[in-house]
């Protein structure tokens, strides 16, 4: 027996020529996304031995290996995921800061025009063209918080479809991963192309969320989302979808399902794309929504407050110039209940004081037999609150009161409700005055002594300057009041009392001189104080506008410390601040992805020039084993003439 030279040859070429093929299928995917580099590992046939030697017997292709480090991939699942999520933050985020610097301009530039209208009025308090132009001003004033109101209400729609959109992706990541897993099986996890489609399929699915792959023994893969969310298990594909928002319906909460079982996940918590609109919605765009509900309740109490202090063309108090900020218009949506809740408790919110309303939102909670507690959900804090079973209300929050409309047994042990008491103000205010008339430019003369507490104020209620006690210049009425006793003394301008002591019920004090007004006690165990009412009228009296236009700089808001205008630049500087922020994430996740998909190309990746080199190599191979065989035949013809 003797060496077989042409079977020798016949294995170099068709060895060299598998070779070549996959160099050739390298080269022409180099630009094939999600491709990975396939190499033939090439053995040698077992030796054959002959006399006392042992000879080979050429080679074969083992094994096409596609070469894949499975850290790495992770390493860039991971990496994708971080810079995805960066990217959907920071074109929210944008899309904001865009809405506040260039269409929110609107609500502090019409604000300023109606402070100015105002300081117009005080010049002229009766020309009739001064006090129109200040109406219209208010109700431009308020009609840019309606349009900012209803800019965010898209922002809260376009990222609910967005929401809807990626979980519709996921969907159909997750049955073709599914489908992939079962050929899988049947190719005994050895098909390169299905490999590749399935892990560029994992990766894109690591834009949307966070997964987390787990290998499977039938070479199949299976899936989770943010590693707790199981997507795909072995060829069976679970789902993803949305539902109403609990309390609030349209905030869109995640859903995943199979079969007939439907659970609730908090779609914040799986990262990528889908993590951060969520973030976005409940940490930047609901809280930016509360606080431009937070300046129009500000707008609307500050200046009917002082309407409430003046007096119209008419000589009357003056009456509301916008919407009440507890009309059920201003007031939708304060009150949020969850879906499980077992009570029949009703609920409404009451807002009492402007000053204090932080724009954050809370959680109550109703623990039997009679513990109310609030959490402020944007700092944690808790605090208890007290019911008042005179008036059915629980008291004790930022600025409001919550009032049951049905008995305290409507809770139930457990029962929660979200409370947001700036909810719905910004798109429910408007302009309630239709004559200029009514605008309060004049203002009455209410003096307290100097040795007055400081513990006590006082606030027209109503008036009829027909009554003849009515005290005008000269006839000015003086009223001694007593906390203590809840009793009240007046004078008249040379100090004679006219009447009393009178009992009141506080708040309330009801005179028989043609005007009633109410009383704030602050003191803990009640004052003596004494208070002038001079209500003469002028037509040309512009003291309560000068007031009013004091406004401007008056810090009314946040327990004090800030102006009307400076909710919404507070807003609008946080935004920005966010902004520039997730500017500088977008740039940091995007370098360490880089890194992550130059270190999987480094090893999985096509280098052309590697390639090239590896073609020569085997094309020269080829041509070798190609001569091995011409020369073995021309061996073989010379034998075959010997023996002619």
């Amino acid at each position: 027996m003797a060496v077989d030279l042409l079977n020798i040859a016949r294995t170099g070429v068709l060895a060299a020529q598998s070779q070549m093929g996959v160099t050739s299928n390298n080269i022409a995917n180099a630009n094939t996304v999600g491709y990975h580099r396939q190499v033939a590992e090439q053995s040698t046939l077992e030796s054959q031995k002959i006399g006392s030697s042992f000879y080979g017997q050429g080679t074969y292709v083992s094994d096409v290996k596609r070469i894949y480090n499975d850290f790495a991939a992770r390493e860039l699942r991971i990496g994708q995921t971080a810079m995805s999520g960066a990217e959907t933050r920071y074109t929210k985020m944008n899309e904001m800061d865009q809405l506040y610097s260039q269409i929110g301009s609107m609500v502090p530039d019409r604000l300023n025009d109606f402070f100015a209208s105002i300081n117009s009025v005080a010049d002229l308090p009766t020309d009739f063209g001064m006090r129109d132009s200040m109406l219209g001003a208010a109700q431009q004033t308020a009609t840019s918080l309606n349009q900012m109101q209803s800019h965010l209400d898209s922002q809260m729609k376009q990222t609910n479809s967005q929401i809807g959109a990626v979980a519709d992706r996921i969907n159909e990541i997750s049955n073709e991963l599914a489908n992939i897993n079962l050929e899988l099986m049947k190719s005994g996890n050895q098909d390169s192309q299905l490999l590749d489609q399935q892990d560029a399929l994992i990766l894109e699915l690591s834009e949307y969320a966070e997964v987390n792959v787990i290998p499977l023994d039938n070479g199949g893969k299976s899936v989770m989302l943010g590693g707790s969310v199981m997507l795909v298990s072995g060829e069976v594909a679970m789902q993803v979808g949305t539902t109403a928002g609990d309390p609030y319906p349209n905030e869109l909460r995640l859903t995943t399902s199979t079969g007939n079982q439907t659970l609730v996940i908090d779609g914040s918590k799986l990262g990528g794309q889908l993590g951060e609109l969520f973030k976005f919605r409940d940490e930047t765009l609901i809280p930016v929504n509360q606080e431009l509900g937070q300046l129009a309740l500000g707008i609307a109490d500050a200046f009917n407050e002082m309407q409430s202090k003046g007096f119209d063309l008419n000589g009357e108090l003056g009456q509301n110039i916008f919407t009440d900020i507890n009309d059920p218009t201003m007031a939708a949506g304060r009150v949020g209940e969850y879906e499980g809740n077992t009570g029949t408790a009703k609920l409404r919110v009451n807002i009492d004081d402007v000053s204090q309303l932080t724009g954050s939102s809370y959680e109550l909670s109703f623990t039997a037999p009679s513990t109310y507690e609030l959490k402020d959900t944007k700092t944690g804090d808790i605090q208890a609150l007290t019911y008042d079973a005179v008036n059915n209300q629980l008291t004790g929050g930022d600025g409001f009161s919550i009032q049951i409309d049905s008995t305290p047994a409507g809770f139930a042990d457990g029962d929660t409700f979200e409370i947001r008491p700036n909810a719905g103000a910004a798109a429910g205010i408007g302009v309630v005055m239709t004559d200029a008339k009514g605008i309060a430019a004049a203002g009455p003369q209410i003096t307290g002594e100097p040795t007055n507490s400081g513990e006590t104020s006082v606030k027209l209620t109503s008036i009829d300057r027909t009554d003849p006690n009515f005290p005008i210049t000269d006839s000015e009425l003086t009223f001694q009041i007593d906390t203590v006793t809840n009793t009240y003394q007046a004078f008249d301008s040379t100090g004679a009392a006219v009447g009393g002591p009178t009992a009141f019920t506080p708040p309330q004090i009801i005179t028989p001189y043609g005007f009633d007004f109410e009383i704030d006690d602050s003191s803990t165990g009640g004052v003596i104080d004494t208070y002038t009412f001079d209500l003469s009228f002028a037509e040309g009296d512009n003291s309560n506008a000068v007031e009013m236009a004091k406004l401007v700089d008056a810090k009314l808001m946040n327990g004090g410390s800030t102006t009307l205008a400076g909710v919404f630049e507070g807003t609008k500087l946080d935004i920005g601040s966010q902004t520039k922020a997730a500017a500088v994430s977008v740039s940091s996740n995007e370098a360490v992805y880089l890194q992550a998909y130059n270190r999987v190309q480094s090893e999985s990746g096509v280098n052309l020039d590697e390639e090239a080199a590896n073609l020569m190599r085997f094309q020269q191979s080829y041509q070798a084993s190609a001569r091995i065989m011409s020369t073995a035949q021309e061996m073989f013809d010379s034998l075959l003439s010997s023996v002619r």
